[in-house]
């Protein structure tokens, strides 16, 4: 890990790592300690794409595959496109091929979005009684929060999640998911701002150069959807070197 003091975020830690393969190694030790350290039941909250694919292969090699509960942990998706279970663009059939195909999570630790059989609005519908059925509660406060850790991934557009500039979504704050992009060929299903922001710990993993563009303007301070979260715990951007705006 490298310092690079000139890299702050309001109520957020910065890391840097000099490649992708140290900032998951980073990723899987913070996880797995906040895991392992839980009293009880707890939550995740899982990304798609390329970054976070690597921290799940991490997790089923012999260093980290021991250190996790496995049956104490429920895996739930921050976002997903609106396809089967099965389908290559889907954030489920990803972690299901890295991670559930090979650890021994029990099924009813397993809470993928609902895609089959239901129209967007009722699969996020159903999803919020999914998350309300696990937390036990339906209403969010900062006493309990629903995640032990959320884990999420930053957009060249500065969105995370599926919340996406100007879209309706960023202002929901009475669901714990909504519809996103709706207007498009895929449309997708999203935890809301409370939801995500209801954790213990939040990791924004980033990398490649791609993002360094929006790097440099969230750390000049200005606003996107994914610097509008405001998690209740402690926050962490994971970077790698090639993400890192050089001025």
């Amino acid at each position: 890990m490298t310092s690079t003091p000139q890299l702050k975020l309001k109520n957020a830690e910065v890391k840097v790592y000099s490649n992708l393969d140290l900032l998951a190694h980073a990723a899987a030790t913070l996880l797995s300690h906040r895991l392992s350290s839980a009293k009880g039941d707890i939550a995740v909250s899982l990304a798609g794409g390329s970054t976070p694919k690597r921290l799940y292969e991490l997790l089923v090699t012999p260093t980290y595959l021991k250190k996790i509960p496995w049956k104490r942990v429920h895996w739930f998706w921050g976002d997903e496109r609106f396809v089967p279970p099965d389908d290559p663009q889907s954030n489920f059939s990803m972690f299901k091929t890295t991670v559930l195909s090979h650890a021994p999570v029990p099924a009813t630790n397993i809470h993928p979005i609902p895609t089959i059989g239901l129209t967007p609005k009722a699969a996020a519908d159903v999803y919020t009684q999914e998350l309300q059925r696990f937390h036990g509660e339906k209403v969010l406060s900062a006493k309990n929060p629903l995640f032990g850790v959320v884990i999420l991934g930053l957009g060249e557009d500065g969105h995370t999640a599926s919340l996406f500039p100007d879209s309706p979504a960023l202002k929901e704050r009475s669901s714990w998911v909504t519809c996103a992009n709706l207007n498009q060929a895929v449309p997708r299903i999203t935890l809301t701002y409370p939801a995500l922001e209801s954790c213990h710990d939040c990791l924004f993993l980033v990398t490649g150069s791609a993002k360094r563009t929006i790097l440099r303007s969230i750390f000049r301070g200005e606003i996107f959807p994914a610097t509008r979260l405001k998690p209740q715990g402690r926050c962490t951007w994971l970077l790698d070197q090639a993400a890192v705006p050089n001025s």
